[in-house]
Protein backbone atom coordinates (compact mmCIF):
# COMPACT_ATOMS: atom_id res chain seq x y z
CA UNK A 1 0.00 0.00 0.00
CA UNK A 2 1.29 3.69 -0.78
CA UNK A 3 1.76 6.22 1.91
CA UNK A 4 -1.12 8.45 -0.18
CA UNK A 5 -3.27 5.11 0.44
CA UNK A 6 -2.48 4.45 3.72
CA UNK A 7 -2.72 8.27 5.18
CA UNK A 8 -6.17 8.21 3.75
CA UNK A 9 -7.24 4.76 5.33
CA UNK A 10 -5.86 6.36 8.61
CA UNK A 11 -7.59 9.76 8.15
CA UNK A 12 -10.93 7.67 7.80
CA UNK A 13 -9.37 5.37 10.94
CA UNK A 14 -9.63 8.81 12.97
CA UNK A 15 -12.58 10.33 11.36
CA UNK A 16 -14.81 7.11 12.17
CA UNK A 17 -13.34 7.30 15.90
CA UNK A 18 -14.54 11.23 16.19
CA UNK A 19 -17.52 10.23 15.01
CA UNK A 20 -18.19 7.43 17.34
CA UNK A 21 -16.91 9.63 20.02
CA UNK A 22 -14.28 7.26 21.08
CA UNK A 23 -11.50 8.07 23.62
CA UNK A 24 -8.38 9.07 21.91
CA UNK A 25 -5.74 6.26 21.75
CA UNK A 26 -2.73 6.20 20.34
CA UNK A 27 -2.49 4.90 16.44
CA UNK A 28 -1.05 1.71 16.01
CA UNK A 29 -0.08 -0.97 14.09
CA UNK A 30 -1.02 -0.16 10.13
CA UNK A 31 -3.34 3.21 11.74
CA UNK A 32 0.30 4.67 12.92
CA UNK A 33 1.67 7.20 10.76
CA UNK A 34 5.64 6.06 9.54
CA UNK A 35 6.46 9.61 9.82
CA UNK A 36 6.36 13.43 10.52
CA UNK A 37 5.62 13.82 6.98
CA UNK A 38 3.50 11.15 6.82
CA UNK A 39 1.18 12.22 9.78
CA UNK A 40 0.79 15.34 8.77
CA UNK A 41 -0.69 13.61 5.12
CA UNK A 42 -3.14 12.01 7.54
CA UNK A 43 -3.71 15.56 9.41
CA UNK A 44 -4.07 16.92 5.36
CA UNK A 45 -6.29 13.29 4.26
CA UNK A 46 -8.46 13.87 7.52
CA UNK A 47 -9.03 17.52 6.55
CA UNK A 48 -10.66 16.49 3.46
CA UNK A 49 -13.10 14.00 4.57
CA UNK A 50 -13.89 16.73 7.04
CA UNK A 51 -14.25 19.19 4.46
CA UNK A 52 -16.68 17.36 2.52
CA UNK A 53 -18.48 15.91 4.94
CA UNK A 54 -20.10 19.95 6.25
CA UNK A 55 -17.42 20.72 8.40
CA UNK A 56 -15.06 22.92 6.02
CA UNK A 57 -13.52 24.74 4.73
CA UNK A 58 -10.59 25.46 6.39
CA UNK A 59 -10.62 29.09 7.80
CA UNK A 60 -6.92 29.00 9.27
CA UNK A 61 -4.49 27.68 11.26
CA UNK A 62 -3.60 26.69 14.98
CA UNK A 63 -0.41 26.29 16.74
CA UNK A 64 0.19 23.67 19.50
CA UNK A 65 2.74 22.22 21.56
CA UNK A 66 4.63 25.90 21.63
CA UNK A 67 6.44 25.35 25.37
CA UNK A 68 9.40 23.44 25.98
CA UNK A 69 7.56 21.81 29.10
CA UNK A 70 5.00 20.41 27.01
CA UNK A 71 6.81 19.55 24.24
CA UNK A 72 9.48 17.11 26.75
CA UNK A 73 5.91 15.61 28.21
CA UNK A 74 5.12 15.03 24.43
CA UNK A 75 8.14 13.48 23.01
CA UNK A 76 8.78 16.54 20.68
CA UNK A 77 11.29 18.74 19.76
CA UNK A 78 8.84 21.55 18.00
CA UNK A 79 5.68 22.42 17.56
CA UNK A 80 2.72 20.82 15.74
CA UNK A 81 0.51 23.13 13.18
CA UNK A 82 -3.22 21.96 12.42
CA UNK A 83 -6.24 23.54 10.65
CA UNK A 84 -9.52 25.56 11.63
CA UNK A 85 -12.73 24.95 10.63
CA UNK A 86 -14.73 27.82 9.35
CA UNK A 87 -17.93 26.16 11.29
CA UNK A 88 -16.20 25.98 14.61
CA UNK A 89 -15.47 29.89 14.76
CA UNK A 90 -17.45 31.37 17.37
CA UNK A 91 -17.26 34.99 18.07
CA UNK A 92 -16.84 36.85 21.58
CA UNK A 93 -19.19 36.69 23.90
CA UNK A 94 -19.47 33.33 22.75
CA UNK A 95 -21.57 30.11 24.55
CA UNK A 96 -20.04 27.19 23.74
CA UNK A 97 -22.03 24.18 24.62
CA UNK A 98 -20.42 21.33 26.74
CA UNK A 99 -22.26 18.40 25.46
CA UNK A 100 -20.71 18.76 21.95
CA UNK A 101 -17.30 17.74 23.25
CA UNK A 102 -16.05 14.34 24.63
CA UNK A 103 -13.69 16.50 26.93
CA UNK A 104 -12.85 19.77 26.53
CA UNK A 105 -10.60 22.24 27.07
CA UNK A 106 -9.91 25.87 26.59
CA UNK A 107 -6.45 27.49 26.05
CA UNK A 108 -5.39 31.16 26.26
CA UNK A 109 -4.11 33.02 23.02
CA UNK A 110 -3.29 35.86 20.33
CA UNK A 111 -5.05 35.10 17.01
CA UNK A 112 -3.88 36.67 14.18
CA UNK A 113 -6.11 37.94 10.85
CA UNK A 114 -4.02 37.10 7.77
CA UNK A 115 -4.20 40.36 5.25
CA UNK A 116 -2.75 39.14 2.38
CA UNK A 117 -1.57 35.81 0.71
CA UNK A 118 1.87 34.16 2.27
CA UNK A 119 3.79 32.60 -0.79
CA UNK A 120 5.16 29.29 -0.56
CA UNK A 121 9.04 28.00 -0.72
CA UNK A 122 9.63 31.09 1.80
CA UNK A 123 11.33 30.41 5.27
CA UNK A 124 9.98 32.84 7.86
CA UNK A 125 11.17 35.09 10.89
CA UNK A 126 8.74 37.26 12.92
CA UNK A 127 10.35 40.53 11.60
CA UNK A 128 9.29 38.90 7.86
CA UNK A 129 5.98 37.22 8.38
CA UNK A 130 4.26 40.19 10.27
CA UNK A 131 3.59 42.20 6.79
CA UNK A 132 1.16 40.24 6.27
CA UNK A 133 -0.85 40.40 9.37
CA UNK A 134 -3.77 42.41 9.04
CA UNK A 135 -5.27 42.55 12.78
CA UNK A 136 -4.50 40.46 15.89
CA UNK A 137 -7.41 39.54 18.81
CA UNK A 138 -7.17 37.77 22.16
CA UNK A 139 -8.64 34.50 21.80
CA UNK A 140 -9.66 31.17 23.00
CA UNK A 141 -8.89 27.86 21.28
CA UNK A 142 -11.57 24.74 22.19
CA UNK A 143 -9.82 21.74 22.65
CA UNK A 144 -11.19 18.65 21.49
CA UNK A 145 -8.85 16.13 23.28
CA UNK A 146 -11.13 13.41 23.34
CA UNK A 147 -10.06 12.18 26.75
CA UNK A 148 -6.37 11.43 25.76
CA UNK A 149 -4.24 10.40 28.04
CA UNK A 150 -1.16 12.46 28.43
CA UNK A 151 1.27 10.22 29.70
CA UNK A 152 1.60 8.29 26.62
CA UNK A 153 0.90 10.20 24.27
CA UNK A 154 2.52 9.52 20.80
CA UNK A 155 3.24 13.13 18.95
CA UNK A 156 2.53 11.29 15.09
CA UNK A 157 -1.12 10.34 16.30
CA UNK A 158 -1.38 14.38 17.35
CA UNK A 159 -0.58 15.60 14.33
CA UNK A 160 -3.04 13.12 12.29
CA UNK A 161 -5.65 13.92 14.73
CA UNK A 162 -5.47 17.61 13.67
CA UNK A 163 -3.80 18.59 16.61
CA UNK A 164 -7.46 18.09 18.62
CA UNK A 165 -8.52 21.71 17.65
CA UNK A 166 -12.18 22.08 18.32
CA UNK A 167 -12.67 25.40 17.69
CA UNK A 168 -11.71 28.87 18.90
CA UNK A 169 -13.69 31.63 20.62
CA UNK A 170 -11.95 35.16 18.61
CA UNK A 171 -12.23 38.82 20.49
CA UNK A 172 -12.27 42.08 18.16
CA UNK A 173 -9.56 42.64 16.03
CA UNK A 174 -7.63 44.97 16.13
CA UNK A 175 -5.70 46.74 13.43
CA UNK A 176 -3.23 48.93 15.11
CA UNK A 177 -1.57 46.15 16.43
CA UNK A 178 1.81 47.32 15.56
CA UNK A 179 1.99 49.92 18.51
CA UNK A 180 1.52 47.08 20.95
CA UNK A 181 5.20 45.21 22.10
CA UNK A 182 4.07 41.26 21.19
CA UNK A 183 7.13 40.03 22.84
CA UNK A 184 6.34 41.81 26.06
CA UNK A 185 2.91 42.34 26.77
CA UNK A 186 0.80 41.79 30.24
CA UNK A 187 -2.44 39.91 29.84
CA UNK A 188 -4.49 38.37 32.50
CA UNK A 189 -7.24 35.36 32.76
CA UNK A 190 -10.07 35.73 35.13
CA UNK A 191 -11.77 32.02 34.99
CA UNK A 192 -14.62 31.69 37.62
CA UNK A 193 -13.56 34.64 39.07
CA UNK A 194 -10.57 33.58 39.42
CA UNK A 195 -6.99 35.50 38.35
CA UNK A 196 -3.66 34.33 36.49
CA UNK A 197 -1.43 36.62 35.07
CA UNK A 198 0.71 35.85 32.06
CA UNK A 199 2.49 37.58 29.09
CA UNK A 200 2.33 37.57 25.30
CA UNK A 201 5.77 36.04 25.53
CA UNK A 202 5.15 32.86 26.73
CA UNK A 203 3.97 31.44 23.20
CA UNK A 204 7.86 30.81 21.88
CA UNK A 205 9.21 34.42 23.19
CA UNK A 206 6.99 36.14 20.62
CA UNK A 207 3.38 35.52 19.15
CA UNK A 208 5.07 36.32 15.68
CA UNK A 209 7.48 33.86 16.13
CA UNK A 210 4.92 31.03 16.60
CA UNK A 211 3.36 32.85 13.06
CA UNK A 212 6.51 32.31 11.33
CA UNK A 213 7.07 28.90 12.30
CA UNK A 214 3.69 28.06 11.48
CA UNK A 215 3.92 29.81 8.14
CA UNK A 216 6.88 28.00 7.06
CA UNK A 217 5.63 25.02 8.06
CA UNK A 218 2.71 25.08 5.71
CA UNK A 219 4.83 26.70 3.09
CA UNK A 220 6.87 23.37 2.63
CA UNK A 221 3.45 21.59 2.45
CA UNK A 222 2.03 23.11 -0.16
CA UNK A 223 -0.76 25.08 2.03
CA UNK A 224 0.25 28.18 2.69
CA UNK A 225 -1.64 30.82 4.46
CA UNK A 226 -4.67 32.98 2.71
CA UNK A 227 -5.79 36.13 3.09
CA UNK A 228 -8.57 36.02 5.39
CA UNK A 229 -6.97 33.53 7.64
CA UNK A 230 -7.02 33.13 11.26
CA UNK A 231 -3.87 32.01 12.93
CA UNK A 232 -4.04 30.86 16.98
CA UNK A 233 -0.39 31.46 17.97
CA UNK A 234 -0.36 28.99 21.22
CA UNK A 235 -1.48 29.44 24.62
CA UNK A 236 0.00 31.43 27.49
CA UNK A 237 -1.42 28.95 30.27
CA UNK A 238 -2.17 25.80 31.20
CA UNK A 239 -5.01 24.14 29.76
CA UNK A 240 -7.91 24.51 31.70
CA UNK A 241 -10.68 21.39 31.40
CA UNK A 242 -14.27 22.76 31.17
CA UNK A 243 -17.31 22.18 33.29
CA UNK A 244 -21.09 23.43 32.57
CA UNK A 245 -21.08 27.02 33.85
CA UNK A 246 -17.66 27.64 33.59
CA UNK A 247 -16.86 31.81 32.49
CA UNK A 248 -13.75 33.03 31.10
CA UNK A 249 -12.63 36.43 30.58
CA UNK A 250 -9.15 36.63 28.65
CA UNK A 251 -7.57 40.21 27.97
CA UNK A 252 -4.42 40.85 26.92
CA UNK A 253 -3.17 44.50 27.14
CA UNK A 254 -3.59 46.64 24.47
CA UNK A 255 -5.24 44.32 22.19
CA UNK A 256 -8.60 43.72 23.62
CA UNK A 257 -10.43 41.31 25.73
CA UNK A 258 -12.17 37.68 24.40
CA UNK A 259 -14.82 35.87 26.71
CA UNK A 260 -16.95 32.62 26.80
CA UNK A 261 -19.29 31.17 28.95
CA UNK A 262 -19.69 27.13 28.75
CA UNK A 263 -23.43 25.89 28.68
Amino acid sequence: MSDVMRAEKIAQHVAEAHKSRSKFENLIDEFKPTSVTHAYDCQKALNNIWIESGRGPVAGYKIALTSRAIQELVGVDKPVGAAIFASTIYESPAIVHLDSYIRLGIEFELAFTIGKDIPEGTVFEASSVSEFVDSAMPAFELIEDRAADYSNLDPLSLIADNAWCGGIVIGSPLKFWRDVDLANQPAKLSYNGEIEYTNTSAAMGNPLNSLAWLATLLAEQGRSLKAGDIVMSGSTLATKFANKGDRACYEVAGIGAVEVSIE
